[in-house]
């Protein structure tokens, strides 16, 4: 064998991590402090799969290798030219396979200590998965209840800049939760980066102190929570924060302002709510819309819709609820919002 392997546990003992799969597969997720430097761009892997579904493994290896040599020569002349003969980069592909193998048959051949990482991304996949099911029992959550508008985000922030451990779910989803929750212009991640910032995250709490979280349902978006975090959760105590609806209203209208400039787009987002509030009240909130108040049309959405459906799915999840501690919220000020933190 011309080239040297390592496990995932030694992913420290290394100068870089290079990833050499496609833009589009280092996009979706790769092991963190990871570079990429890929072997095939993507059109070029979609032309030698093609090849060798349709063609024959021969035709697609002898053209994917011409494609491999001319990246790698091109990372060669850019990304690794100044690079001393004491550097020590790991390289993984998909499977640890051919890609990664290339790579590392190369730079070991140039005289760095280049190692291939064994079961290439699929090897670190799994290890996230792994974790993912494990280490959630092992810290003490707090988490924070209340209805839409609470005040529960700011809340988390309002603790985090008090130097308490706080677990921002929705921040890592680029997701505020409900149905409306879409940031403007902003995508969420792929599930698999999601993971991985999540595993990131709980590995750098101190299981010895608590944790504070947002009540969420087992969905962000379209972000799945991994279950034994979620299992985590609803067993976990709570807090029940009691905000007055007028300020619960006033902060919504703050954090939700790209659609009082977009009413149309607001229309839009509300039409799922048809088959739960009818042809009526939905065209009643969209006069509402078209007429410019939004704080009456968010002031019913709450009471008709989001309050509601947001005590039914707590009272049944979070088992400790009916004995939250309850945080009178008397409103969303800066102010308000620190002093609360302090005395929780």
């Amino acid at each position: 064998m011309l080239f040297r392997t390592a496990k995932l546990s030694q992913l420290a003992e290394f100068d870089d991590i290079i990833d050499v799969r496609t833009p589009s597969e280092f996009a979706e997720d790769h092991i963190p402090g990871a570079i990429n430097c890929p072997v095939f761009s993507d059109e070029e892997r979609v032309v030698v799969g093609t090849l060798y579904k349709q063609v024959s493994p021969f035709e697609a290896r002898k053209v994917g290798a011409a494609m491999v040599a001319k990246n790698i020569a091109q990372h060669l002349e850019t990304r690794f030219r100044d690079h001393p003969k004491s550097w020590r980069p790991l390289i993984y592909c998909w499977r640890g396979g051919q890609r990664s193998g290339a790579m590392s048959i190369i730079l070991s051949q140039v005289g760095w200590a280049a190692h291939k990482l064994e079961g290439g991304y699929k090897t670190y996949r799994r290890e996230v998965l792994d974790q993912l099911e494990t280490l959630p029992q092992n810290f003490t959550f707090q988490v924070i209840c209340g209805p839409t508008g609470s005040g529960k985000s700011r809340l988390l922030a309002a603790l985090a800049a008090q130097g308490r451990q706080v677990l921002d779910l929705e921040n890592l989803a680029q997701h505020r939760g409900s149905m409306l929750g879409r940031l403007p212009g902003q995508a969420q991640p792929s599930q698999k980066w999601f993971d991985s910032a999540l595993l990131q995250a709980l590995q750098k709490l101190d299981s010895a102190l608590p944790v504070y979280l947002e009540a969420e349902s087992n969905k962000i978006g379209l972000i799945t929570l991994a279950p034994a975090l979620v299992t985590a959760m609803h067993a976990s105590k709570c807090s029940l924060v009691e905000t007055p609806l007028t300020a619960r209203v006033a902060g919504l209208l703050e954090d939700y302002r790209h659609y009082v400039g977009n009413p149309e787009l607001l229309i839009s987002h509300l039409q799922p709510l048809h088959r739960f509030h009818g042809e009526k009240q939905l065209q009643r909130w969209t006069d509402l819309i078209e007429a410019g108040d939004f704080a009456t049309m968010v002031g019913e959405l709450l009471t008709l819709h989001y309050d509601p459906s947001y005590l039914r799915a707590t009272s049944k999840h979070y088992t400790n609820l009916a004995m939250a501690r309850r945080i009178p919220l008397v409103s969303l000020s800066e102010d308000a919002l620190n002093e609360t933190a302090a005395t929780l």
